[in-house]
């Protein structure tokens, strides 16, 4: 048995969803992660929580706020109307919104780990040759910080491809569109399709074994290598 258009379709919307996802969340995550790790502000555990917040948080409720903030009658939904921009919920851009929050603990606090354990030496250093804070910053914070972007690429990544409450919630179930493959996989087995259902459970299965594959050799090579 192969899988069907359909199937092919809502794996092709999973992969970009979790690269634009994924690749959203560094250009975001990455400034903020630099930020807790180097700042003294003594609430800053406040920002951590709420970025720990979808670990704890069940999908659905977090994909509920996040729908009525971006639905047509909410504050950011609302807003976009008014500017002319085209609707939020149950689109693709939609997706990619809930996506970000509910994956941001997993590509915030690899990241501010990985800066956490540079220490404050190799950037003195490289303070005392004249290197701007920027400079310092994508010469040496971020090549010293290679395992923790690699470990949040994929974590980010592989924890997208698995979303199901709150890309339900946010995008409903549209095949081609916001249709995603935990959502086909469940089509499949409520239809007692289970043949089907094997093939995209097992090729995330797969997909996902791999991707941790990359993360624990990537880490296990970097400790390794390091003096």
């Amino acid at each position: 048995m192969i899988l069907s258009e359909q199937d092919l379709t809502a794996l092709f919307v999973t992969l970009k969803l979790a690269s634009v996802s994924t690749l959203v969340l560094l250009v975001v995550g990455t400034p903020l992660a630099w930020w807790l790790s180097k700042s003294q502000w003594r609430f800053k555990y406040l920002i951590e929580a709420i970025i720990a917040l979808p670990l704890i948080l069940p999908p659905t409720v977090l994909g509920f706020y996040l729908l009525v903030s971006i639905g047509p009658n909410g504050p950011i939904g609302g807003l976009v109307d008014a500017l002319g921009g085209a609707p939020l919920a149950f689109t693709f851009t939609g997706l990619v919104i809930g996506s970000v929050f509910y994956s941001m603990p997993f590509v915030v606090q690899p990241l501010q780990n990985a800066f956490s354990s540079i220490g404050e030496r190799p950037l003195e250093v490289a303070a005392t040759l004249r290197a701007s804070p920027m400079d310092r910053f994508f010469t040496i914070a971020v090549p010293m910080a290679k395992p923790g972007f690699i470990t949040a690429s994929v974590l980010g990544f592989a924890h997208t491809l698995g979303e199901f409450g709150v890309v339900l919630m946010i995008g409903g179930n549209i095949p081609g569109s916001t249709q995603v493959v935990s959502i086909a996989i469940y089509d499949h087995v409520e239809a007692l399709e289970y043949g089907q259902a094997h093939w995209l459970a097992g090729s995330l299965l797969v997909l996902s074994f791999l991707l941790l594959i990359v993360v624990y050799g990537a880490n296990r090579r970097y400790t390794v290598a390091k003096p």
